[in-house]
């Protein structure tokens, strides 16, 4: 296992239960002491946990706080990869689509650097200078603004370069999905220039890991009801998977394991031994 990998096993075993002991941990990983204890200190120093003495406590999540792209960019790397590549079935060769910031939507536009001739529209700065350094068979209109800690380019100037813009696809991501709030970000000036690029889109896809799930930011951008696609993990609770299917068109896992993509009325039914 990476370190990298470990650490996601480590947070999300301490978000799950609220509270992991070392020792737990160095039984559940198999691992040395001191490796968690590094582990948990890394996590501790990055803000994504709290380290208590003998193991650590989950953090309650603000509305408001935001992660920088380094530190989400080292969680759910095996997730965000599988939905990456399921995503990136979905484009074909000439094809318009936006990309807007996120880590996840970054393992995207990685997965899409062969697809030629396409022109993409982002407000991210990794996603732009990727494409840009890649085969050099694309066009990248990059819309400029404010930048925030996600790497996110935001504000009255990426609204202003999005109006008169029209995409195929927006491949869009979220801090946070929730049946009520909808799609979330913690940054009000970035919730602004999500909206201006689903309005320059045709269809809207949404990428994001089984985290995402219940996470509330401070300001909605988009309902879930007017989602087109939603690309997760089986890692998404059993109830929570039918909330969102009943919600968005098209609701799709990628399998982590075999990079496999079902929709979640096939995977309810192979957990049914294949019965309707």
């Amino acid at each position: 296992m990476l370190a990298s990998q470990r650490r996601s096993a480590i947070l999300a075993l301490v978000e799950e239960a609220g509270a992991a002991r070392v020792s737990e941990l160095v039984d559940q990983l198999g691992v040395s002491d001191m490796t968690v204890r590094r582990d948990i200190e890394r996590l501790d120093a990055e803000g994504l946990l709290e380290r208590v003495h003998g193991g650590a406590i989950a953090l309650l999540p603000r509305a408001a706080d935001e992660p920088g792209f380094s530190a989400k960019s080292s969680l759910m790397t095996a997730e965000k990869h599988a939905i990456a590549l399921a995503a990136a079935a979905l484009v074909e060769p000439g094809a318009t689509i936006g990309i807007s910031a996120g880590t996840t939507t970054y393992e995207f536009a990685r997965a899409i650097r062969n697809v030629p001739a396409l022109t993409v529209v982002t407000n991210s700065v990794p996603v732009a200078q990727l494409l840009h350094e890649g085969s050099g068979n694309h066009v990248v209109v990059l819309t400029g603004g404010v930048r925030t800690p996600s790497d996110a380019l935001v504000g009255p100037v990426a609204v202003s370069a999005l109006k008169g813009l029209h995409v195929d696809r927006l491949f869009l991501g979220a801090h946070g999905i929730d049946r009520n709030a909808g799609l979330t970000t913690p940054n009000l000036v970035e919730a602004e220039t999500n909206r201006a690029l689903v309005g320059a889109s045709r269809s809207v896809c949404v990428l994001a890991d089984h985290t995402k799930v219940g996470i509330v930011g401070l300001s909605t951008f988009m309902a879930l009801d007017e989602v087109d696609t939603l690309i997760t993990d089986a890692g998404v609770p059993s109830r929570a998977r039918g909330i969102l299917e009943e919600s968005v068109d098209h609701l799709l896992l990628a399998d982590v394991a075999g990079t496999h993509l079902t929709s979640a009325r096939q995977a309810g039914d192979a957990a049914n031994g294949g019965r309707s």
